[in-house]
C-alpha cells in the first residue's frame, strides 16, 4: 500500500453542493478555507465553549473549555503542517510540493477544532458515565417483552457499550449525507479519525496506538468506508488505514494537554514549582558522567532551562510566569520533535504501517512522559475533579434513565399487546430536541431492531450534545430540583 496526496487532500463531499456566482472565483478561497468557515459558524462546534476540558468551569477567565482547547490544537496542528511541508532537514518528503504545503496546514486547521466536537458534558468522565449506563441496563430494560441486549447485534451493543467522543465527532460529520450544516470535504473528515476501527476491532492492549479505541459505529460503518476508499487509506487486506495527517493531528492535542492544562493546574493551585520539579526530577534518570544525544539528556536539560528561568528568588508569580515561559519554550520542542518523526518515519506512514506517535524514540519522548504523568500526579484526584466526576454519573445517568425509556416505543408502538409510550414518554419526547428526531428519521430503515439501535443513538446524540450547563439545568428541572 503507498497512499498518495492527491487521493489524501480529496475535496469532495457526501452531499453536493450549490454552484457559486461564477464572479467570486476571482477572490479565491481554496475548498478547506470554507470548511473552516462552516465549521465555526456550526452550532456543535459553538456549544464546546460551555464544555469542560479538564477542570470544572467556574467564574474565572482563564480555565480552558473544550472550545479553548479546540483552538489551540488547532493551531499548534496547523503550525506542525508548515513545519512538515516546509521542512528543509534531510529528511524533507519530496512528494510534498508547493500545492500540499497550503493544503496540508488547512486540513490540520479544521480538523484540530473538531477532534472534541463529539464529547459530551463533563469531559472524559462524560464518556465513561454514558457507556458504563449501557453495560449496566442493555440487560435491564425491556422492549417488547425482551431485553434491549436481546434486540441488537454485538456490534450495536459494543458501540454502546464503549461510547467514544471520536466516533461521535464522526457521527456528527457524517449526517451531512442528510443535507446538515456541516458538509466538509472528505480529507478533513479522513484526517479526524484517530482510531479506524469499529466497536467489535478496537484492542486496548494493541502495540498499534490506531487500535486502541474505536472510531465509528456501524450506523457510518459504510459511509466511513466509503471515504476511506476515496482517500485511498484502504489496505489490500481492506482494513482502514489512519490517514498521515491524524499523526500530527493526536501530536497537537497531546501538545497542547501536556503543556496548556498544566498551565491551568498550575494556575489554580494544584501544585507548586518545587513540587512540580521533584516529580519531575524523580521521573527519569539522568548519567551526567555520561552525556550524549539520548532523551534523558534532552530531559534533563529542559529541567535546568526551568531552574534558570526560575532563579534564586521564588514569588508565586515570578514561578508562574517562569512555568508559562518554559511551557512555551517545552511546546516548541515537542512540536520540533513530532515533526522531525514524522519526516523520517514518512515512507512507513505512508504505507499505513506506522504503529508509534510522533514522539516515539525522539529527544523527548521522555519529556512528553512526564508532562502527562503529571497531570496524573497533580490533578485528577483533586476534589474538583472527583466532585466534576461524581456530578456527570448523577446527572447523565438520569436523562439517560428517562429519555432511554421515552425513546423504546416511538415510532413501533405494538397497542395490540400494550407495548405503548407511557404519558410520561410522550412528555420527555415532546421537550427532545426535533433536530436528532429528524436525524432519526432521515436515517430510519424500518428494520425494527436496527431502528430500535438509531433510537438509543438518537439519545446519546442528544446529550452528548449538550452542554455542561444545559445538562446540569435540564438535570434540576425534570429532577424537580427547581
Amino acid at each position: 500500500m503507498n497512499m498518495n496526496w492527491e487521493a489524501l487532500l480529496s475535496i469532495n463531499k457526501l452531499e453536493e453542493e450549490p454552484e457559486e456566482p461564477r464572479c467570486f472565483g476571482r477572490y479565491p478561497i481554496n475548498e478547506f478555507e470554507k470548511d473552516y468557515n462552516k465549521i465555526v459558524s456550526s452550532a456543535a462546534f459553538r456549544r464546546l465553549q460551555d464544555k469542560t476540558q479538564v477542570f470544572p468551569l467556574d467564574k474565572s477567565d482563564f480555565v480552558r473549555t473544550r472550545l479553548t482547547h479546540s483552538i489551540e490544537v488547532s493551531t499548534i496542528a496547523r503550525q506542525l503542517g508548515i513545519m512538515v511541508t516546509q521542512d528543509t532537514s534531510p529528511y524533507r518528503p519530496e512528494d510534498i510540493g508547493t500545492v500540499k504545503a497550503e493544503a496540508i496546514p488547512s486540513v490540520l486547521l479544521c480538523a484540530g477544532l473538531l477532534h472534541d466536537l463529539g464529547n459530551p458534558p463533563f469531559g472524559h468522565f462524560g464518556e465513561t458515565t454514558i457507556g458504563d449506563w449501557f453495560k449496566e441496563n442493555l440487560g435491564k430494560i425491556f422492549y417488547k417483552g425482551n431485553s434491549l441486549r436481546s434486540h441488537l447485534t454485538d456490534q450495536m451493543i459494543h458501540d454502546l457499550e464503549h461510547f467514544e467522543g471520536n466516533a461521535q465527532a464522526l457521527r456528527i460529520l457524517l449526517k451531512s449525507r442528510f443535507g446538515s450544516e456541516t458538509n466538509l470535504s472528505a480529507a478533513v473528515i479522513g484526517a479526524l479519525v484517530k482510531y479506524p476501527n469499529d466497536s467489535l476491532s478496537f484492542d486496548e492492549g494493541s502495540t498499534d496506538i490506531k487500535k486502541h479505541k474505536l472510531g465509528f459505529y456501524s450506523a457510518e460503518e459504510q459511509t466511513f468506508l466509503q471515504i476511506s476508499r476515496l482517500l485511498g487509506t484502504v489496505n489490500e487486506n481492506d482494513e482502514i488505514c489512519r490517514h498521515p495527517l491524524t499523526y500530527l493531528l493526536e501530536a497537537a492535542d497531546d501538545i497542547a494537554y501536556a503543556t496548556a492544562d498544566l498551565e491551568d493546574a498550575f494556575k489554580k493551585k494544584l501544585f507548586t514549582l518545587d513540587q512540580f520539579l521533584a516529580f519531575y526530577e524523580q521521573s527519569y534518570e539522568y548519567d551526567s558522567s555520561n552525556p550524549g544525544k539520548k532523551p534523558e539528556c534532552f530531559t534533563y536539560e529542559l529541567q535546568q532551562d526551568l531552574i534558570k528561568r526560575r532563579g534564586e528568588i521564588h514569588s508565586r508569580e515570578g514561578d508562574l510566569k517562569a512555568f508559562k515561559d518554559w511551557l512555551n519554550y517545552v511546546r516548541r520542542w515537542l512540536m520540533y520533535v513530532a515533526a522531525y518523526r514524522f519526516s523520517y518515519s514518512y515512507q512507513d506512514i505512508m504505507s499505513g504501517t506506522y504503529e508509534n506517535d510522533l514522539f516515539w524514540e525522539t529527544y523527548h519522548s521522555i519529556t512528553i512522559t512526564i508532562l502527562k504523568g503529571a497531570m496524573g500526579k497533580f490533578v485528577f484526584q483533586t476534589s474538583g475533579i472527583l466532585k466534576l466526576e461524581l456530578s456527570a454519573q448523577t446527572i447523565l445517568s438520569f436523562l439517560l434513565d428517562r429519555f432511554v425509556h421515552a425513546v423504546l416505543y416511538f415510532d413501533y408502538e405494538d397497542k395490540v399487546r400494550g407495548f405503548v409510550s407511557s404519558k410520561a414518554d410522550k412528555k420527555y419526547m415532546a421537550i427532545f430536541s426535533e433536530n436528532y428526531i429528524q436525524d432519526y428519521r432521515n436515517a430510519k430503515t424500518e428494520n425494527e431492531n436496527y431502528d430500535l439501535y438509531l433510537r438509543l443513538l438518537m439519545v446519546t446524540d442528544y446529550i452528548s450534545g449538550m452542554t455542561d450547563t444545559y445538562a446540569r439545568t435540564l438535570y434540576r428541572e425534570l429532577s424537580g430540583i427547581e
